[in-house]
Formats: structure tokens, C-alpha cells, sequence
């Protein structure tokens, strides 16, 4: 019995289904017809009682699954015994993350280490100006990125990070006295320009392009990287916001973050170049799904 016979046989054991079946695993309600036609010609009797109606077990399909559950359990667990050895022989899982966001996720890192003991991880600081050449050049397996992330040779797994939304302004900024900042503040200054290498739609979703009632917000200076931009807002050339992690973290002097109330919230993903998939990505994925994310 092959194994993808042995999946259908025991996934519509369990919907009663054929239809149900057949899309659950992407194949075709014929292909789940000629599965368990088959094994029955096999085994010589039916496996399961067939009307217009229902679809139920005979006896020896509910003893066929509960064999066959066993070998299907006992098959996933050595696999996973020979994935959690691979992810701890010694290759070093690559994270690229903005900022201080490590901090954050060490609830998410620890848990790693502790599920894949002797798994490591080292930490690339990217940046808005480019945050996707890492991964595709392969220099970082997994970057935490805000979303959305639309891009075709990429995967985006599981939120780990969700927060609020603040506005870095120069402390001598009159919006500075206020306390607070709002998205339509955004049209009556500038804010810095993260140039041509990032797709424009990631950008707006931190900077967007015109306010709430649509008034266009205006760019520029250019800030290549995170310190080029708070120089630029220190000096006044700029109003630019941010991640509430970058208030949480950084409190250069003569700026000054203001939350972002009307602000929507942000996410934070990994991302991975989806040709590189492997055991240890798919294991922090599987941890970050798992563990829900994290509130900042």
C-alpha cells in the first residue's frame, strides 16, 4: 500500500467523504474512488458501505484504521526525530530583523533553542531601504518583516510581531508640544524617502502616500539607512513614522515619538525565499504559529 494511499485512506476514514476528501489533500474525488478501489480489490472485501447518502466503515475499515494510524503515527514521529536532528547538526539559522526587534522575540528564540537544543540562530540588522535582496541573495534564511509582503519568489509564514505606530518628529517641531500625532499630520510636513529598491506597496503600507482624505503626503529627503533617518528628523528635514519598537528602544537626543493613534496596527511575519525551505525554517514557523504573536 503506498503512502498516498494510505493518507486517502485514512483522511475520508475520517470525513466520510469523498468530496471532502479530495479537497483537503488537492486531488481529484476520482483519484480517492481509485485509491480505495483499489485496495479493496487487494484485501478482497469492502472497506467502506457506499450509498447516495453516507459514507461509514465496515469492520475491517475501522480495524484497517486503526492499523494503519499506527504505522502513519510511528512514520511522522521518525521523521520528526530525523528533522529535529538535522536542525541541531551545527548549520546556524540566519534571522535579519530591524532594530532591537530580537529583544522581542526572545520568548519565540528561546523556545526554539529549547525545542532543537543545540539549533542556533544569528542576527542580521536589515533595513526599509532594502529588506528583501538578503534573502534573495541568500545571506539571511528568514527576515521579520512588516506586511503585507506580495512578492512571488517569497513565502510568507506566521505574525510574530503586532504593535502600534508612533511619528518621529524633532523635538522643536510644533507637533512635539502636542503629545500626540495623527495620519492626516503626515500631508503638512515631508517624510523621508526609502528610495527605489523597495516595492512601492511595502513602503506605503509604513509611509503611505496620502492621508485618510487623501491629501498627498510629500517625500524626501532620502535616508538610505535607520540613522540617516533619524538624523534627518532630528535636524527637521523630516517627519517620518515608525514601529513603536523604535520608541521602545531608541531615544536619540532632539527627537521626539508621538503615538499614532488613527494609525492602523502593524504586523511582522517571517518571510522566506521559498526555493530555501528547510527543517529549521519550517521548525521556527511551526513554533511562531504555535505560540501566537507577540504584543508589543
Amino acid at each position: 500500500m503506498e503512502l498516498r494511499d494510505i493518507e486517502i485512506f485514512l483522511t475520508l476514514s475520517e470525513e466520510l467523504h469523498f468530496g471532502r476528501t479530495a479537497e483537503r489533500l488537492h486531488v481529484s474525488q476520482a483519484r480517492v474512488s481509485q485509491a480505495v478501489r483499489k485496495q479493496e480489490r487487494r484485501i478482497g472485501v469492502e472497506l467502506f458501505d457506499r450509498t447516495s447518502r453516507s459514507v461509514r466503515l465496515t469492520p475491517v475499515g475501522r480495524r484497517l484504521r486503526e492499523d494503519l494510524q499506527q504505522v502513519q503515527d510511528l512514520l511522522h514521529a521518525a521523521l520528526a526525530r530525523a528533522e529535529a536532528a538535522g536542525i541541531g547538526s551545527g548549520r546556524t539559522l540566519r534571522l535579519g530583523l530591524f532594530g532591537h526587534a530580537g529583544h522581542e522575540l526572545r520568548t519565540l528564540l528561546d523556545a526554539y533553542a529549547t525545542r532543537h537544543p543545540g539549533a542556533e540562530v544569528s542576527f542580521a540588522e536589515i533595513n526599509g531601504v532594502d529588506a528583501f535582496t538578503s534573502l534573495r541573495a541568500g545571506d539571511n534564511d528568514v527576515n521579520v518583516l512588516w506586511l503585507p509582503v506580495s512578492e512571488p519568489d517569497l513565502t510568507v509564514g506566521p505574525t510574530v510581531l503586532t504593535g502600534g505606530r508612533v511619528l518621529a518628529v524633532s523635538s522643536e517641531h510644533p507637533l512635539a508640544a502636542r503629545g500626540v500625532a495623527s495620519l492626516e499630520d503626515l500631508a503638512d510636513n515631508r517624510v523621508a524617502d526609502l528610495g527605489p529598491d523597495a516595492p512601492e506597496y511595502w513602503v506605503a503600507a509604513m509611509v503611505p502616500t496620502h492621508t485618510p482624505l487623501g491629501r498627498r503626503i510629500p517625500r524626501g529627503p532620502i535616508a538610505r539607512t535607520f540613522h540617516e533617518l533619524l538624523s534627518l528628523v532630528a535636524t527637521g528635514q523630516c517627519v517620518h513614522p515608525l514601529g513603536e519598537i523604535a520608541a521602545r528602544y531608541n531615544s536619540p537626543p532632539g527627537i521626539t515619538f508621538l503615538p499614532m493613534p488613527d494609525a492602523p496596527a502593524l504586523q511582522w511575519a517571517l518571510v522566506w525565499r521559498s526555493t530555501a525551505d528547510n527543517p529549521a525554517i519550517r521548525a521556527l514557523a511551526t513554533l511562531a504559529t504555535e505560540t501566537g504573536p507577540i504584543r508589543l
